[in-house]
């Protein structure tokens, strides 16, 4: 830090890209760690072509077909809202370990159903294993990530649920070619097979530096520390930072030590977070359910669940087109994500957020009007209307996986206190798994009521009123350390208390 910049209150910190093999020691852990997010992503992406053949070989009727298409995300509400205690409790790597049975379980009872309520048990037990899954990665890997790099490992579980999304979507394109009876059953029991590998990956993870100096074992969190950074005086900066967010006096330096007045296994939390928040922490608690809430409310899982049904409404007849069509939703989503990950760390999470809705939005506008075209002319072939509807699906899945994708878990995890963040950010994925089990259970009567290019338009509103949210209400973090992290909160404006400036290596916060 220059003379000058002490003089003016500046901190400067450095954004130099990871090197060496710590931060191929951390880019392994965000790997391992973010492999829980797949199975939410080959449980989506499943489900969307398996309802196809489920509703004709159950029986199922419409109202039946969007319970069972949505209740998964109603069902992690449970996963979601313990994952926070749990992973103060047991750490966040055994939290990883947890996830991966429920939904092992899980996905072998929906891969031997015989009929509608032995679905549906296998449904809820997958589903707390969701719910465990997409709280618990992004948290783990923001805590192990050096800031530099922070971003970029962060956006590893949205890259994952991508590669689940996608590897579904191939999954029901091979099996269809099964028998009705025999094709849904293997599309969703073979989702056992990766909660199998995340068990074996796990026991080479190390557990998060900071869930170890919460519980005093300040020797093992420099450990991980020392192999996570890219320099040893990193490592040490990093564990006095947390120490020093932790409440630990800096003469405290025993390897295992007894905190002074601990508060064990997120004790008090959820008065710090909803009762007797300060404005720093209320701030950072609206942003945290805006993003998620925006998120999901507009539409990216009706897209995704419901893939070959908007493009049977748009004219693709044969199942065989829309499963195609549906498999490049998947490539073109998974692609994309990589491209936001990849620059998360260069342009920022505010940039990438704000492009991102504003897409977003001229997407679902355009999508909802070629829709409306097709759906008043009935029986004609309206192919401009066609080819927008198709092409906009393409261009609002890429726009959402550019920003709004991995971003939203990015922020989320890193914005909360060292103490508040497991349960903070549990509450984030409680609201987004809430509005996602929402839009997958009312699609298709939201469709019927409003038309399905009415939906699309409803959509588009909510994206409209989420980009001015994220515009007033979300400073920019990049390259800021965790614990630093609440002081860009309280004003409720995203450029009057601290304007975030990025030049060349440098993030200036000028309070």
């Amino acid at each position: 830090m220059s003379s000058s910049g002490e003089e003016r209150g500046v901190v400067v910190v450095e954004l130099e890209p990871p090197r060496g093999n710590r931060s191929r020691f951390a880019f392994a852990c965000a790997i391992l760690a973010s492999m829980t997010s797949i199975i939410l992503g080959y449980d989506i992406g499943v489900m969307s072509g398996a309802a196809i053949f489920i509703k004709d070989d159950l029986k199922l009727s419409d109202i039946q077909l969007e319970i069972l298409m949505g209740i998964l995300n109603i069902y992690s509400l449970i996963g979601s809202g313990a994952a926070g205690r749990t992973s103060d409790w047991i750490g966040r790597r055994y939290t990883i370990v947890l996830a991966g049975a429920f939904f092992f379980c899980g996905a072998l009872l929906m891969g031997f159903a015989t009929n509608y309520p032995f679905i549906m048990v296998g449904r809820f037990v997958a589903g707390i294993g969701v719910g465990y899954a997409m709280m618990i990665a992004p948290v783990y890997t923001a805590e192990v990530a050096p800031a530099s790099s922070r971003g970029f490992l962060s956006s590893f579980p949205e890259i994952f649920i991508n590669i689940g999304i996608l590897l579904g979507y191939v999954s029901n394109y091979f099996f269809s070619k099964l028998p009705d009876h025999l094709g849904w059953r293997f599309m969703l029991g073979i989702g056992a097979v990766p909660a199998v590998f995340l068990a074996i990956g796990v026991l080479a993870m190390p557990e998060s530096p900071r869930w170890l100096v919460i519980q005093g074992r300040i020797g093992d969190a420099f450990k991980v520390l020392d192999k996570t950074s890219n320099t040893k005086e990193e490592a040490i900066s990093r564990l006095n930072d947390i120490k020093r967010a932790a409440g630990i006096p800096d003469d405290m330096t025993d390897d295992v030590i007894v905190l002074p007045n601990k508060k064990t296994a997120g004790k008090g939390v959820w008065k710090d977070l909803l009762v007797r928040p300060t404005p720093s922490v209320r701030h950072i608690l609206i942003a945290c359910l805006g993003i998620h809430f925006a998120q999901q409310a507009s539409g990216i899982d009706a897209v995704v669940l419901y893939s070959p049904n908007i493009f049977s409404k748009a004219g693709l007849r044969s199942k065989n087109d829309q499963l195609l069509a549906t498999v490049a939703v998947g490539v073109v989503k998974t692609l994309f994500i990589v491209v936001g990950t990849c620059v998360v760390d260069r342009f920022g999470r505010r940039a990438l957020l704000l492009t991102s809705m504003g897409g977003m939005f001229i997407s679902l506008s355009a999508l909802g009007t070629s829709l409306t075209v097709i759906n008043m002319n009935p029986g004609q072939t309206i192919k401009w209307a066609i080819g927008l509807s198709v092409t906009t699906v393409m261009s609002f899945v890429a726009t959402f996986s550019i920003g709004a994708g991995p971003v939203t878990w990015v922020y989320c995890s890193e914005i909360f206190p060292v103490r508040l963040r497991a349960q903070g950010a549990s509450l984030g994925v409680m609201l987004n798994r809430l509005m996602s089990g929402i839009i997958g259970m009312t699609f298709l009567s939201l469709a019927k009521g409003l038309t399905i290019g009415g939906a699309f338009l409803l959509f588009a509103g909510v994206a409209a009123a989420a980009w001015v949210f994220f515009f007033t209400f979300l400073p920019e973090t990049r390259g800021v350390a965790l614990e630093e992290m609440e002081s860009l909160f309280g004003s409720y404006n995203a450029n009057k208390k601290n304007n975030v400036i990025i030049k060349g290596k440098e993030v200036v916060d000028e309070q």
